[in-house]
């Protein structure tokens, strides 16, 4: 691909339609120092001195969508209480359309709480509901996506399964069943739960851990023949377009119809892993559907996973750093 070509591939990226279904959550971070311990149990006392709020789950797909430019909606279910309020506060502050979200009583909003001194996390609390959303927030959600497809024709729907109960089986098949008839993509970051629930999409993304549970493979030998097999009997259950696997340190791994390859990682210093898998299904999605070039996707999709694991905590892709990466690694 020519120099010149990644920068009409971003700019045509600038002019796609997303929308990004499944469980959102809040990132609550609260940060402080640790003097002593607790005069009441062995545990040490943590002095808050500072709290920060982040998106995460689901959300953090539609942060790199907004990222690179695209118009991107969140559509998903939240509960109503302050957690709710302020995640899609944050939301409409980073660019992504909150007007199909769906507010339940039924519901409290996702919140992961981590407890940090020095760097170090001391403590998890998750505030948390992952049972499948009942049959009422089902059609609401249903309703809400059928209303965002007429309003705004998207190029590309990502479904972006974090297993909190948003994409039940049903709410995966009618999404699926809908973007197929309109020719819309679908492309898919899923988890063991609805593993092969997700039959028919355009995409799909999970890793390798989760490839070899779904499947009950043991083979630990990771070679191109091993995944172009992986990748037939992933499609005989999904009958899928395209299979894109990411293998943590070894990279990334493509396959559509006969064209197929193992994409190395280049060598980063790697600051931490979380969100990276957020960042790939986001990419791969954006440049799929500008162009249609499953290499090209694999490839820029595993640069960009690359970029963000350079970073500490879950931040969202850098349009100006993956597009000089682009331009140096892929000419």
């Amino acid at each position: 691909m020519a120099r010149r070509d990644f920068e009409k591939l971003f700019h045509q990226i600038t002019q796609l339609k997303v929308a990004v279904v499944g469980d959102v959550m809040l990132d609550t971070y609260w940060l402080g120092n640790v003097d002593r311990i607790s005069p009441e149990a062995p545990v040490p006392v943590v002095a808050l001195n500072k709290k920060e709020q982040r998106i995460g789950g689901a959300a953090n797909v539609a942060l790199n969508i907004a990222a690179l430019g695209a118009a991107v909606s969140m559509i998903s279910v939240l509960g109503k209480d302050d957690e709710g309020e302020q995640l899609t506060k944050l939301l409409s502050g980073n660019n992504i359309n909150t007007q199909y979200l769906v507010h339940s009583e039924h519901r409290i909003t996702t919140n992961k709480i981590r407890i940090i001194s020095r760097n170090q996390h001391m403590m998890r609390l998750d505030a948390e509901i992952a049972e499948d959303i009942n049959t009422t927030d089902e059609e609401r959600l249903l309703f809400a996506f059928e209303n965002y497809l007429a309003a705004e024709n998207p190029h590309v729907v990502i479904l972006e399964d974090y297993n909190k109960g948003v994409l039940t089986e049903n709410v995966i098949k009618k999404i699926i069943t809908v973007c197929n008839k309109q020719n819309i993509l679908t492309t898919v970051d899923p988890k063991r739960k609805n593993f092969f629930a997700y039959k028919g999409v355009t995409i799909f993304k999970p890793n390798l851990k989760e490839v070899k549970e779904g499947l009950n493979i043991l083979q630990n030998e990771v070679t191109l023949n091993f995944l172009k097999d992986v990748h037939l009997l992933l499609q005989d259950k999904l009958d899928h377009h395209i299979s894109l696997i990411t293998l943590s340190e070894k990279g990334v791994f493509y396959q559509n119809e006969n064209d197929a390859a193992m994409i190395p990682t280049h060598i980063r210093s790697i600051a931490d892993v979380s969100g990276a898998g957020d960042t790939v299904i986001a990419v791969a999605s954006l440049v799929y559907a500008a162009i249609k070039d499953a290499k090209l996707m694999a490839e820029i999709a595993n640069i960009a996973g690359g970029l963000v694991c350079e970073e500490v905590g879950t931040v969202a892709i850098n349009k100006n750093k993956l597009l000089e990466e682009c331009k140096q690694l892929l000419n």
